[in-house]
């Protein structure tokens, strides 16, 4: 595993807000938000606005729950932010997330997806150590990961977690 380093200087990992369940018969790729949900996405892409967070590129999986998630953030931040959709993040490994932030050269991207993935990805990037100080009950629905890159340390370093 090879932890990114700049650019990007600054990574959001974004996990999709809560789900409803899948119906009879449906996938789990199409499983969109719930109500409080759709309310959760809202607040944290409002939130994040409000606090100045703002990527260069947002990737969001192309899972329906996610690309609901990215929509929100996509109307607090302003019709100009750059959205991929990319279907890579949908049932993928750590490594995928990590080899998908490297491949960026813009200052600062956001990734929209899953856990446990999500939760690995900023383990990966932060340490163990920080991450189970930081978030001891895990990485919550529609919780935002802000990491810097601390060039003296040549690490990542978790600047915030914005939850709803």
């Amino acid at each position: 595993m090879t932890v990114p380093l700049p650019p990007p200087n600054r990574i959001y990992l974004l996990r999709h807000a809560d789900a409803a369940w899948a119906e009879p018969g449906q996938r789990d790729f199409d499983r969109p938000l719930n109500e409080k949900g759709f309310g959760d996405a809202e607040i944290i892409a409002d939130k994040a606005a409000d606090k100045g967070y703002r990527p260069d590129l947002l990737i969001s999986s192309t899972a329906l729950r996610c690309r609901d998630t990215a929509d929100a953030v996509y109307r607090a931040m302003g019709l100009t932010l750059e959205v991929r959709y990319v279907d890579a993040l949908y049932n993928a490994t750590v490594d995928n997330y990590l080899e998908i932030i490297d491949a960026q050269d813009q200052a600062a991207v956001m990734l929209v997806g899953h856990n446990p993935t999500m939760e690995q990805a900023l383990e990966a990037l932060i340490g163990h150590e920080a991450m189970a100080g930081s978030l001891p009950g895990g990485f919550p629905t529609a919780g935002l990961a802000v990491l810097d890159f601390d060039a003296s340390a040549t690490a990542w370093r978790l600047a915030d977690f914005v939850v709803v």
